[in-house]
């Protein structure tokens, strides 16, 4: 199965809570949270991920 990253976004003004990245496997190994962005506010910065 190809891996699953669990993120929320920690931005007071943002309305989005939580959301899934489902990778392809194809996807490189050092690939993390840093490398998005908030897919509603656009932020970078306010992106946590969320243990397993």
């Amino acid at each position: 199965m190809p891996a699953t990253l669990e993120v929320r976004c920690t931005s007071d003004d943002c309305e989005m809570d939580m959301f899934e990245l489902h990778y392809t496997y194809d996807m490189p190994d050092d690939v993390g949270v840093a490398d998005f962005q908030c897919p509603y506010c656009g932020g970078t910065e306010c992106l946590e991920e969320l243990s397993p």
